[in-house]
């Protein structure tokens, strides 16, 4: 009774964890490569307004790597307190891909602080090049994270015995890269690669498109635009090919996951598409049919039916309405990104043709710009929100539920409660902290700020 008390107060806080975490984990995986480009730059064309940007860029980075390093070690202490008999049921499956975490992540954080301190101290080509095991072991640490979670989706690696006397799963033969190289790994590897570049790069964007609207058209501004935006605009714009091919896989890996998804109350060949919609007593309302079209992306084939909620018993189906709105919300951002991307290479096309023509002209694209950036976070959320609540009822695919994985400990509504303080405190504190950094980059102009720990030269006074 007290697991099930629990349940919904450890739901919210991994929930919120998830949630805080991965917007950071986006900049720590895509940030080192924007940095490099810009860096690379400075020191091929000579140009000091890309190296400045870059070691603004690498501050910032420093910031955010640090709030991220908090709420990640809050992330993986919950893993063990919320639910312990997870991780006591699959430690020796899931342990090697959460060690090689760790140490990607050290390995990250060893070459940031060289790479900050290196700054004037080490020859120009070898300080760029310390930005490359950062992004080796950001792309790595990535990897290892998705193994996890992909392994929830689809478990492997491990063989279940007969259960223990105290009636738990019995975990044998246990294969660690077989569990990490599951059957969901590379898909979601892929896609959440693709969209922490389309995160970092056009919530950056967007920061400079908002100084741009406010005058400031300098090169400055122009550049830290235009970098991130072209890596974000080329994930948006293959990011919904990624998205298909791992739906593709659902039917037959979680069909109750493409049921909800779907708004399918029955199994149904020639299945429409649901624009919106809630299913309510097995009827969808409020929707917009669209006729074929939800066999036709879903399976590729309009004879192929879509599974059906009716399929599963009551109690292994996901919440459909949750699933299904938070999809359409994913798929609605990423269209949107893609036509803002799209409209970006137009208009930076034009201009190559055209030099009198400006990519930045106006202030309606500026204005989809930082559209875009609010969109990259609602679509990432959305999608975990898909993949997650879409897995329920289950911890692990079809082997162990969620409310069997719970911690049996009480107090989890108040430790909910500091959470919410503690992510609070460091979002404001993120936040103040860049907005100053930039504020005094923007007065001072120097990148090189004095810290407050500075010891202030000695004033002399001429003897009396």
């Amino acid at each position: 009774m007290l697991a099930l008390e629990n349940l919904m107060a450890a739901r919210y806080q991994m929930a919120l964890s998830l949630g805080f975490h991965i917007i950071l984990s986006c900049f720590g995986v895509a940030f080192p490569a924007m940095i490099y480009v810009v860096h690379r730059r400075g020191i091929r064309d000579n140009d000091q307004a890309a190296l400045d940007l870059a070691h603004k860029w690498a501050k910032a980075a420093a910031v955010l790597f640090a709030v991220g390093a908090v709420s990640g070690t809050i992330l993986s202490f919950e893993m063990g307190l919320l639910w312990p008999e997870l991780m006591s049921t699959f430690g020796d499956v899931l342990g090697l891909p959460f060690a090689l975490e760790g140490i990607a992540f050290f390995v990250e954080a060893i070459f940031m602080g060289i790479y900050l301190y290196g700054w004037n101290r080490l020859p120009p080509k070898i300080h760029l090049r310390t930005l490359i095991p950062m992004i080796i072991s950001g792309v790595f640490g990535t990897f290892c994270v998705l193994a996890v979670n992909a392994w929830m989706n689809a478990p492997a690696g491990f063989e279940l015995g007969p259960p223990l006397p105290d009636g738990s799963l019995n975990v044998t033969d246990v294969d660690p890269l077989g569990a990490i190289f599951n059957g969901a790994v590379w898909q979601q590897f892929t896609h959440m690669f693709v969209a922490a570049y389309m995160v970092a790069g056009f919530v950056t964007a967007a920061v400079y498109a908002v100084g741009m609207m406010r005058g400031r058209r300098d090169r400055h501004h122009r550049l830290g635009f235009t970098v991130p935006f072209t890596f974000a605009a080329v994930g948006a714009v293959i990011q919904p090919f990624i998205g298909h091919i791992g739906g593709m896989r659902l039917a037959s890996d979680q069909p109750s996951k493409l049921a909800a998804m779907e708004l399918a109350a029955d199994p149904e060949t020639r299945a429409p598409l649901w624009l919106g919609g809630v299913l309510v007593d097995g009827d969808v309302r409020f929707g917009i049919p669209i006729p074929w079209l939800g066999s036709l992306i879903s399976r590729a084939n309009i004879d192929r039916a879509v599974p059906g909620l009716s399929e599963f018993p009551v109690e292994d189906r996901p919440p459909a309405n949750v699933v299904h709105l938070a999809f359409q919300i994913m798929i609605g951002a990423g269209v949107v990104m893609a036509l803002i991307a799209l409209w970006f290479g137009w208009r930076w096309r034009r201009s190559r043709r055209d030099p009198g023509a400006d990519v930045f002209a106006g202030r309606w694209f500026l204005r989809a710009a930082l559209a875009a950036g609010i969109l990259s976070v609602v679509a990432l959320e959305s999608g975990w929100t898909t993949t997650e609540v879409g897995r329920q009822p289950w911890i692990v695919f079809g082997v162990m539920r969620v409310e069997d994985a719970v911690t049996q400990s009480g107090n989890i509504w108040i430790s909910l409660v500091v959470i919410v303080v503690v992510y609070t405190a460091m979002a404001v504190g993120a936040v103040s902290v860049l907005r100053g950094m930039a504020r005094r980059w923007r007065d001072t102009g120097d990148v090189d700020l004095p810290t407050p720990y500075e010891i202030p030269e000695r004033v002399h006074h001429e003897p009396r």
